[in-house]
């Protein structure tokens, strides 16, 4: 959650950005948010539909980041704002660094969806350019960091921080499967025999999961804040956290580094990034920290392809309806098979 220019943030327009009513938003954090609000609010959109909307708000004085669904077509069991703030509460004051959560809204008739406010955390969201940018040690201090915080992640006591009814960790691989393709069924607007035959494959063989954790469910490096001397300031975009196998944020690490051959993707690896660890070294930092067995990390690595795809149909269908926010949403069809082979060319060791 950062922007480099946002000490010098103008007023917004009252209308606001999509999905943001600002007169009806200021009405209601001057009634609800601690401190209340000063001026006039202004905002802007951070990340815009490919996920949760995520805007930085502003009075003037204090700036938060307010979170809320997509526009149009939410799948019910996906985007609960609910789950997102709870996880982010019951962090507050762990090791695992995250934004804290000041507000949550139930009722639609403010946004016309939920939502809620946290904190923004000043630093920066790195991507492959930028890291090439600070040169290879704070890249590598960034791919170390960011593992550490994922066994710290791994270690938290969800009984003791009020989780321990936040997930059914028994048969979770098993639901995790049905649970992307019942929402692949939902957005399905065409079809996808690559996607099909990756979620077949993998169903037929389904590993024994070690002792459930706490997961993050979307473990990247650009979801993340970093501090300019490499270390991770907050964890972002909890949308997808539960209780389950904790070899799944593992995999989803080594998709993103991997991503398949797409047009216009720079992802963050050894190979993009002189000074990043690669898998190997990244993969026996997390054994090393967590004490665990990544020995079946390839089907992991697989599954995580499947649900990066399903995520990209789900968009491309929000996209064809007129109902994404922000740019960037022409091509995104284009790569969900691309992903599915990538994770056939995973499940087969590659």
């Amino acid at each position: 959650m950062s922007d480099d220019d946002s000490a010098h943030l103008p007023g917004g327009d009252a209308a606001g950005p999509p999905g943001l009513d600002l007169a009806r938003l200021r009405a209601h954090l001057a009634e609800h948010l601690p401190g209340g609000v000063v001026g006039e609010l202004g905002a802007r959109l951070l990340t815009g539909g490919r996920s949760n909307l995520t805007y930085l708000v502003w009075d003037g004085v204090r700036r938060w980041a307010v979170r809320r669904p997509p526009l149009g077509h939410v799948l019910p069991t996906a985007h609960d704002m609910g789950r997102e703030h709870r996880v982010l509460a019951a962090l507050t004051g762990t090791p695992v660094p995250a934004p804290v959560p000041f507000l949550l809204c139930r009722d639609p008739a403010v946004l016309g969806a939920p939502f809620f406010v946290m904190e923004f955390v000043e630093g920066e969201v790195p991507n492959a350019g930028s890291l090439r940018g600070h040169g290879g040690g704070h890249a590598r201090r960034v791919g170390g960091c960011l593992v550490d915080r994922l066994v710290e992640l791994h270690a938290v006591d969800v009984d003791a921080v009020g989780l321990g009814d936040f997930g059914r960790p028994s048969g979770f691989l098993d639901r995790q499967l049905r649970r992307w393709w019942r929402q692949l069924e939902g957005s399905r607007s065409r079809p996808t025999p690559e996607l099909d035959g990756l979620r077949a494959a993998l169903a037929t063989a389904v590993p024994v999961s070690p002792a459930p954790t706490l997961v993050h469910g979307d473990f990247r490096v650009d979801n993340a804040v970093f501090g300019p001397d490499g270390t991770v300031r907050a964890l972002l975009d909890w949308e997808m956290s539960t209780l389950g196998d904790p070899l799944t944020d593992l995999g989803m690490l080594l998709v993103y580094g991997r991503r398949a051959p797409l047009d216009g993707q720079d992802p963050v690896n050894a190979r993009t990034v002189p000074g990043f660890p690669d898998e190997d070294e990244l993969v026996a930092r997390y054994v090393a920290g967590s004490g665990r067995d990544a020995a079946g990390l390839p089907w992991y690595v697989a599954l995580g392809f499947l649900k990066l795809a399903v995520i990209l149909e789900g968009i491309h269908y929000r996209h064809q309806q007129g109902r994404t926010a922000g740019p960037g949403f022409e091509g995104i069809g284009d790569l969900v098979r691309p992903l599915a082979v990538a994770g056939h060319r995973a499940l087969d060791g590659g």
